[in-house]
């Protein structure tokens, strides 16, 4: 496997080696030891599978008492992936790393805890599947607007279909009191 540093430190894209043959073709989507040589030693504790229609933001969210560390890979179709920093006091507050990941790439993102994270659905029909290093709590549940025009992220979609909640996010500011606040990354 190959690992690609992002702008954002922590944010790793991991360019798994893929056996192909006649039959198809064969990787390994996640090896604990290989992971942590790479620097990716969170404990994953939950796998989670949805499926979206083209032109289907989720996100942008984030757990703050019980922050997840995300590994992504899409199994059908293609999404944009969008990590954001949203740490208060990091050096790299507020900026965006958007990546590709489609079935066809097998491109996997990594996304440290203490990021709030989306995706659009590029595809007709995309599948994620991502596992997390803690598990969903309800209540815990915060996200940013998708559009916060001070974050701009360059979403391939204008009229997205989004969830009531995704909708009623507020914009990420200094100010509010939910946000994570900057500690060097953990992998």
């Amino acid at each position: 496997m190959r690992t690609v540093p992002t702008e954002l430190p922590g944010v790793i894209i991991i360019e798994p080696r893929v056996f192909s043959d006649a039959r198809g073709f064969f990787f390994e989507s996640y090896h604990a030891a290989r992971y942590a040589d790479a620097g990716i030693t969170a404990t994953f504790v939950q796998d989670n599978h949805s499926c979206s229609v083209k032109g289907t933001i989720r996100g942008l969210h984030y757990q703050l008492r019980h922050p997840q560390a995300k590994l992504l890979r899409v199994i059908r179709g293609s999404v944009l992936d969008v990590a954001v920093d949203i740490r208060r006091g990091s050096p790299t507050f507020g900026r965006w790393v958007g990546v590709e990941l489609t079935a066809d790439n097998k491109r996997q993102l990594f996304i440290p805890a203490g990021f709030g994270h989306g995706f659009c659905a590029t595809a007709d029909v995309a599948e994620v599947e991502y596992k997390c290093s803690d598990l969903y709590v309800a209540d815990d549940q915060h996200g940013v607007i998708w559009s916060d025009p001070t974050i701009g992220i360059a979403w391939p979609v204008r009229e997205p279909i989004l969830s009531d909640s995704d909708r009623a996010y507020g914009p990420l500011t200094l100010d509010r009191d939910d946000l994570p606040l900057f500690a060097p990354v953990r992998t």
